[in-house]
C-alpha cells in the first residue's frame, strides 16, 4: 500500500480569487487567521512534505512551507498549480488540496494512499454526490499529459480526468471537508468574517 511518508502535498494558493474581489484568499482571515492556516494545521500531521502553490505573497506563504510558482503563463487556474506541483516534487505521488477549505479531514492523504493502486493515474475526492476536483492525488507519469493539456490551451480540470486513469476515493460520510468560501458572503456565513 502507497504510504503517506512517499507523497509530497501541496496547497493551492495560486488562484486570481475573482470572486473574492481579487484578494489573495489564503490570506484571508477567518476568525483572525488566515484560511491558508487552517489548511496547512489540517495537513502538517499528516504528511512530511508540503508546498505551497502561490503567484503572489510569497514571502507571507513561505513561513509556513516552500513556494512554488506556476510557470505557465495567465494563471491556467488550479491545472497549473498541479503542473508546478508535479514538477516541483521529489515524490512519485503528489497531492493537492485548495487553501479556502479549512475543515480537510484529519485523515485526507491515509484515505487517498489506501485508494492508490499500480493503475492509479488520478485519485479524485467524492463526496457522494459529486467529485471534488481540486481534492486529488496525481502520479508523476501524468506530467507529460499534462504538459500537452495546457500547451494546447486547455483548462478544464474534468477533461484531464477523463483522459488519465482516474480513481474516485470515498468522503460521502465527509463532506464538511470540502466546505470550501470562495465569496464574502460565505466567508460570513461560515463564520465571525475578518479580512483585510
Amino acid at each position: 500500500m502507497l504510504q503517506p511518508t512517499q507523497t509530497s502535498w501541496v496547497i493551492l494558493a495560486g488562484g486570481r480569487a475573482t470572486r473574492m474581489g481579487g484578494t489573495d484568499k489564503g490570506l484571508i482571515l477567518l476568525n483572525g487567521k488566515p484560511l491558508v492556516d487552517y489548511v496547512y494545521q489540517r495537513l502538517r500531521p499528516q504528511t512530511e512534505q508540503i508546498w505551497i502553490n502561490a503567484n503572489r505573497n510569497h514571502e507571507f506563504y513561505a513561513q509556513y512551507a516552500p513556494v512554488i510558482a506556476d510557470s505557465i503563463a495567465e494563471f491556467p487556474g488550479p491545472l497549473g498549480g498541479i503542473h508546478a506541483g508535479l514538477n516541483a516534487a521529489n515524490t512519485d505521488w503528489v497531492g493537492f488540496v485548495p487553501c479556502d477549505c479549512p475543515q480537510i479531514n484529519t485523515d485526507l492523504v491515509a484515505r487517498f494512499c489506501q485508494a492508490a493502486n499500480q493503475d492509479s493515474e488520478i485519485l479524485v475526492a467524492h463526496d457522494g454526490d459529486h467529485q471534488q476536483p481540486v481534492f486529488t492525488l496525481f502520479h508523476k507519469r501524468v506530467l507529460a499529459r499534462l504538459s500537452d493539456f495546457l500547451a494546447r490551451g486547455d483548462r478544464k480540470i474534468a477533461l484531464l480526468y477523463q483522459e488519465c486513469h482516474t480513481q474516485f476515493v470515498d468522503f460521502s460520510d465527509s463532506p464538511e471537508c470540502f466546505v470550501n468560501l470562495n465569496t464574502p458572503d460565505e466567508l460570513a456565513q461560515f463564520g465571525i468574517l475578518n479580512h483585510d
